[in-house]
């Protein structure tokens, strides 16, 4: 089949019939565009962890070449360690997100692309589209599920920072406490 044979195509004859198609062909684009949502939010979220895991690696090492006035106690630095450990987890969980978004933008975008291909030239092909608009939705939807667990590390890590202020102005506070 030539491309002046898929131009006149039956199936394209009327407007109705090509409009439909495009329609069809937009539809992935909406989920390219929530998925660049996605993306963008969660860079931000992997950017927020590594900046907080640099922040702590310098006060570590300023204490360990002992530039510091003050010298971190042990309690501070295992601390310091855990919140370490937990950015460690957070930030591998959101670079597997931002995997799994990349490859579901470009199955949308494959998507799109096979919607025009089964309706013009490959009629045998017309379960491609489906195919992958199904695989991109699922990568979406594993993503969701492990942006929710990194949320929960986040507020746990949260919490366990809220709780070693705390105890330590709890310390600072009591009678006899210098």
């Amino acid at each position: 089949m030539n491309f002046a044979d898929i131009l006149t195509n039956s199936r394209f004859i009327s407007l109705s019939a090509a409009l439909a198609v495009l329609t069809a062909m937009i539809t992935p684009a909406l989920l390219i565009s929530a998925t660049g949502t996605f993306i963008l939010s969660t860079s931000n979220r992997l950017g927020r962890c590594v900046d907080r895991m640099r922040g702590i690696t310098v006060i570590l090492e300023e204490d360990r070449e002992g530039t510091d006035a003050h010298h971190l106690s042990d309690e501070r630095k295992s601390f310091l360690m855990s919140q370490i450990d937990v950015m460690t987890q957070r930030a591998r969980i959101l670079a597997r997100v931002l995997n799994l978004l990349y490859f579901a933008s470009g199955i949308f975008m494959a998507t799109s692309v096979a919607i025009a291909l089964a309706s013009v030239a490959m009629e045998n092909w017309s379960w491609l589209p489906l195919v992958l608009g199904i695989s991109g939705a699922v990568c979406q939807f594993i993503a969701s599920i492990l942006l929710i667990k990194e949320a929960r590390l986040s507020r746990t890590n949260l919490e366990g920072e809220v709780q070693y202020v705390v105890r330590l102005a709890r310390r600072e506070l009591s009678p006899g406490a210098e």
